[in-house]
Order: structure tokens, then C-alpha cells, then sequence
């Protein structure tokens, strides 16, 4: 099969931990994944939350653990190129599905994205990327901004969670032999740091590190609602590692499953979207 992607945008996305790709998302992919949302906000999963606090004003909302509960999602995950893509940046011969989840902004919200990175959130580990799709053009001042090598940091900091005044979960210390810290305050020291934003288009997208730190750079209020899809996926070899007690909620669906520590990232709840013919 021929290479969707540039040895150019590989070697970006290893140097920097994120890369921008160009228009590889057609407009039916767009349509069908905003249809997904809609339909998954009027019959939420239990998954299902909305990070701002006070319900009267503008919303920001998640839900993830969707892909087999709306066809919408399910052909993206299974029929979209996404998972090529991850192949030949992640240099894997297999990519399985780790999670896919969406985030809605209703405009007028000022609820946002802490800077985070991804790794730490759940009891996963090995070498997994995750692909960005916003579902409108975003300017580079509305989007995530992502910081320039920061997943080659070898560190581990601990959850922050969405929801408003972005308060963490847990303590910085050592759990289950990792070291995690607390992310630095990037929004008040801006020039500490090199980020990576773009202007998109319909179709454009991201895939990043499961490590790179990201999160909103700029307060701005969408004056429109805001639709965001992405898909985290793993190389083979990957596999289940348990962190914090704040990762215990995903933890326990993973147990009712049949999953445990140490199992690999494989099976019903994170079946193979690419292997290497």
C-alpha cells in the first residue's frame, strides 16, 4: 500500500512530537463524525460529561469510549486512512485502537483544555500517538497548542482535569514505581517554551505523541459552536499499565472487560485497525 504520509511529516512528528497534515479527511468524513456528536449528545454513554461547572452558561462536553455505540464512529475508526497514517509515523506493523473520544464547545463557553499530555490519564503505555481532527476551520489562536519537543522530556505529570479550575488529580510523588510531577504553569511562562500552532482548514489534522504536552494557549470564546474528534492508537507491544487511583474509573470498565495489568492493548476493547500485509 502506498504511503499516505511524507518522510518529512514522519520525521517532524518523532523531532517535535506533533505534526500537521494537510486535507487528508474528506468532507464526508467531517459530516459524518459532527452527525456522530449530535446523535451521542441526545443519547449520551455513561461516559458522557460537561466540564463546566455552572450548567446555565455555554457548555464545554466529552464523551469518549464511543466507537462501538454509533455506527458514525465506528466506520471512521475501522474505514477512515487514520490508522495508516499512524502506522508509518509510529513505525508499527500493527496499530490497535486505544480510545477514541469528542469534545463540544457551545459558543459563548470559557471553559477550556488544561495543558496536559495524554499518557498520564489513563493505565496505558508503549508508544501510541493520537490523532486531532477539528470538525470546523480553526484558526491558529483558537486551537491547541502543543509544546515543540516536550514529549521527549521523559517525564510523567499528573492528571489535571477539564473540568473548570482544572484542579489535579492526585499528588506529585511516586505511584506504582513512576515518578509524576505537576505540569508547570505554561500559561505564565510563555516564553520558557517553543509551540507548535496551525491554521486549519476542513480536512487538516494533527497526530501527536501520546507524551507531547497541549492544551489551550489563548482565552478566547467561540463565538461558534466548536467540534473536536481524536483517536488514540498504539504500536504493537503496547500494553496496560496501572497508575493512579484517578485513573481507577477506566480502570474498572477495563477489569469488567477481562483486561489486567500487563495485558497488552489488544482484543474486544481495542480490536486491530491496521496490520502490516
Amino acid at each position: 500500500m502506498k504511503n499516505l504520509l511524507t518522510e518529512k511529516e514522519i520525521n517532524q512528528f518523532q523531532k517535535n512530537g506533533a505534526v500537521f497534515i494537510k486535507g487528508k479527511f474528506d468532507k464526508r468524513w467531517i459530516e459524518k463524525l459532527r452527525n456522530g456528536i449530535d446523535i451521542d449528545i441526545n443519547n449520551p454513554s455513561p461516559r458522557f460529561v460537561n466540564h463546566t461547572k455552572d450548567t446555565d452558561l455555554p457548555g464545554y462536553y466529552e464523551d469518549f469510549w464511543t466507537w462501538n455505540l454509533y455506527p458514525e464512529f465506528k466506520d471512521f475508526v475501522f474505514n477512515s486512512p487514520t490508522s495508516k497514517m499512524a502506522s508509518e509515523l509510529l513505525g508499527a506493523s500493527r496499530i490497535n485502537l486505544v480510545m477514541d473520544n469528542w469534545f463540544y464547545r457551545e459558543a459563548g463557553s470559557k471553559s477550556s483544555a488544561p495543558f496536559h499530555h495524554d499518557i498520564t490519564y489513563f493505565d496505558f503505555e508503549g508508544s501510541m500517538c493520537v490523532l486531532w481532527l477539528p470538525l470546523e476551520p480553526v484558526s491558529k489562536e483558537e486551537g491547541i497548542a502543543w509544546i515543540k519537543g516536550s514529549h521527549l522530556w521523559n517525564k510523567l505529570f499528573v492528571r489535571t482535569r477539564f473540568n473548570d479550575g482544572h484542579l489535579v488529580d492526585g499528588q506529585a510523588g511516586v505511584v506504582n514505581g513512576k515518578k509524576y510531577e505537576t505540569t508547570p504553569n505554561i500559561l505564565q511562562n510563555k516564553d520558557d517554551y517553543e509551540f507548535l500552532q496551525w491554521e486549519f482548514e476542513l480536512g487538516d489534522c494533527v497526530f501527536f505523541d501520546m507524551r507531547t504536552l497541549h492544551g489551550n494557549l489563548n482565552e478566547i470564546t467561540p463565538k461558534n459552536d466548536v467540534h473536536r474528534y481524536t483517536l488514540r492508537m498504539a504500536k504493537e507491544g503496547s500494553k496496560i499499565e496501572y497508575r493512579g487511583d484517578w485513573a481507577k474509573e477506566e480502570r474498572e470498565i477495563m477489569v469488567a472487560n477481562g483486561y489486567q495489568n500487563g495485558d497488552d492493548l489488544d482484543g474486544k476493547m481495542f480490536p486491530t485497525l491496521y496490520k502490516e500485509s
